[in-house]
């Protein structure tokens, strides 16, 4: 439906007035003029903007396309039809999906950082900066051995279960190892009922990480045999002969 002036003519607007009633300024129109996004349909005799209803209308589109986040070159191959909406949709999905979950790895790790913090309140500038570095390694070393979509999932996964349940779950790893390694030191043998439940509780951890995804679990069983030296001098991760415990002990079980 067209909008009518006062006097029965449809409607048009100047720049300003368009600018305001939009909520943008008035450069921005300019330069959606200049690049062929929006441009007014009429000019003044001294050469002034002025914008009728489907300008309005195409206006309002272009909006509500970078409501999504599109780039305004996206926006103007949609309004032009050189491109369809379901395939700059699935690409801006993908490109969000990966922003989504660097912003969930920046949040643990500002948490994380956070908590350490406040537990150590005493703690130097350089001591958090070596925190910082070894986590950027750490999310390296992911990348190599997790696909961009196991990475997303593991953030999803993180977000759902929540920081106060990842923290449980690390000081339970923790707690584990060193009763795993206590037990090598014991000459337990792997076969034993204590050693199987050692074994239940480790697999129970590892599940809480993969979620039975077993993508999930050879990408991490991957990245434990690529880089076990690593996780074991740096991370205080679980020791080759503690793996080797674990494996026999929980084929006990079976």
């Amino acid at each position: 439906m067209k909008r009518m002036d006062r006097h029965g003519n449809e409607r048009v607007w100047k720049v300003g007035e368009l600018a305001t009633e939009a909520g943008l300024t008035v450069r921005t129109l300019h330069h959606y003029d200049r690049i062929g996004l929006v441009c007014p349909a009429e000019r003044t005799s001294s050469g002034h903007r002025l914008y009728t209803v489907g300008d309005v209308e195409r206006l309002y589109q272009v909006l509500a396309l970078r409501q999504l986040g599109l780039g305004l070159d996206q926006i103007a191959d949609l309004l032009a039809g050189t491109v369809a909406m379901t395939q700059v949709l699935s690409a801006h999905r993908d490109f969000l999906a990966a922003q989504l979950a660097a912003i969930q790895e920046l949040h643990a790790l500002v948490a994380a950082l956070a908590a350490t913090a406040q537990s150590r309140p005493d703690a130097s500038a350089d001591h958090f900066l070596e925190l910082i570095r070894r986590t950027v390694m750490v999310d390296d070393t992911f990348k190599e051995y997790f696909t961009e979509a196991q990475v997303t999932q593991l953030a999803q996964r993180r977000e759902e279960l929540g920081e106060q349940h990842i923290r449980q779950a690390e000081a339970d790893w923790v707690e584990l190892i060193g009763k795993v390694d206590a037990a090598i030191s014991a000459g337990m043998d792997p076969a034993s009922p204590e050693a199987q439940k050692l074994a239940a509780r480790w697999m129970g951890l590892l599940e809480g990480f993969h979620g039975g995804d077993a993508g999930l679990r050879d990408s991490l069983y991957r990245m434990q045999a690529g880089e076990a030296d690593r996780i074991e001098s740096e991370f205080r991760g679980p020791s080759p002969a503690q793996i080797e415990f674990i494996t026999a002990a929980n084929a006990a079980r079976r």
